[in-house]
């Protein structure tokens, strides 16, 4: 079987700008979550890519040696250009996995794919947040208990203007009271959509490994299971009549 081909995506701003978050992500977001899946599964091909790269690193070659694309992104969503965010949509409907992290329900791609504002409550206060398993069973969830407890991290908070998830693996509560649906999945066109809330770039959400248990899991369910390039075309009407003809003979 042959390795599944992972690219994870991030803006690479805070960690540039922020101490506080350099002091977490040194090396950037990408580059430890991209060590920690490293010591899920050997087999997995994993690169990186970054807003400043040429085409931010997601070139159409890029693109199509890709399996599953992970993305967080934060500061610098109006930055990504249109024609790439285009370029993501199109090759997740055609079926490339999409994982999206936190702050990344407001990207670019992941609006278009939803197909609305993608807008939600939020509150930076550091309070405890329980992510608690509501479908068990699912491949998602696998290796994780009941729930998945992170001490600090950003509230975020319903309503969340997303379409109805096709499945519903977790929802969370945190010390506010607030509940949220924060690990959801939808299909798109061939390919598959997973939405996970935790990550907020000034906790160390990534050096957790029940969050990164999660993250692999969800490689595993997003990978594809075939891509479909679009070979419609129209068929002059002179032929379909001709074929028309010879099948009534």
């Amino acid at each position: 079987m042959s390795k599944l081909r992972v690219l994870i995506w991030n803006e690479f701003v805070h960690e540039n700008v922020h101490e506080k978050v350099k002091s977490i992500y040194p090396q950037g977001i990408h580059e430890t979550i991209k060590a920690e899946l490293s010591l899920c599964d050997s087999e997995l091909q994993l690169s990186t890519a970054t807003l400043e790269e040429p085409e931010h690193g997601l070139t159409d070659s890029v693109l199509a040696e890709t399996d599953v694309l992970i993305w967080w992104g934060h500061m610098a969503h109006n930055k990504v250009e249109d024609a790439i965010a285009k370029r993501v949509q199109l090759r997740v409907l055609q079926g490339m996995g999409f994982i999206a992290l936190h702050s990344a329900h407001f990207s670019k791609v992941f609006k278009a794919l939803m197909g609305t504002t993608c807008d939600l409550k939020y509150r930076e206060a550091g309070e405890k947040e329980r992510l608690w398993v509501c479908n068990p069973g699912h491949p998602i969830t696998e290796g994780i208990d009941d729930c998945l407890e992170i001490e600090n991290t950003e509230m975020y908070g319903e309503p969340f203007d997303i379409p109805p998830p096709d499945e519903q693996v977790f929802i969370s509560w945190f010390e506010g009271g607030e509940v949220f649906r924060s690990g959801n999945c939808w299909r798109r066109g061939n390919g598959k959509i997973f939405y996970f809330r935790p990550g907020h770039e000034t906790y160390p959400v990534f050096h957790n490994k029940a969050v990164i248990q999660v993250i692999y899991n969800a490689i595993k369910w997003a990978a594809p299971q075939g891509l479909w390039l679009s070979s419609l075309a129209n068929v002059p009407i002179d032929q379909a009549h001709e074929k028309i003809e010879q099948k009534g003979d």
